[in-house]
């Protein structure tokens, strides 16, 4: 699977992304159709585009714009497989986005 910079940067800082990269995973959930879309990756090991588009029963260069944006995010990971490209949920971005917003939430209300 091709990695993405944020991902990579992720491992590397203990799953603490700067301000800039938490912002672009939280934005990238800020969509429903990008909710739905993690939550049937989640169901399958990969998957390609139109498994996608059947299921959620939109365009196809809809779809494809929701994923790149995943992608890009360092939520999916984007791997070419001849004419069908694959995608699949990268279970531990979005645990680490997780544990981000977790401490974050926690430190907000704690007061510190």
């Amino acid at each position: 699977m091709i990695e993405s910079p944020l991902n990579r940067s992720c491992r590397v800082a203990s799953c603490e992304p700067d301000s800039h990269a938490f912002a672009t995973r939280l934005a990238a959930l800020s969509h429903p159709a990008r909710i739905e879309i993690l939550k049937h990756l989640s169901a399958s090991r990969s998957c390609c585009c139109r498994e996608v588009v059947d299921h959620l029963d939109l365009a196809q260069s809809t779809v494809s714009q929701h994923l790149k944006i995943l992608v890009e995010a360092g939520l999916v990971r984007f791997e070419p497989d001849r004419q069908r490209s694959r995608y699949e949920l990268d279970r531990a971005a979005l645990a680490g986005l997780s544990a981000s917003l977790s401490a974050l939430v926690n430190s907000c209300c704690s007061g510190r």
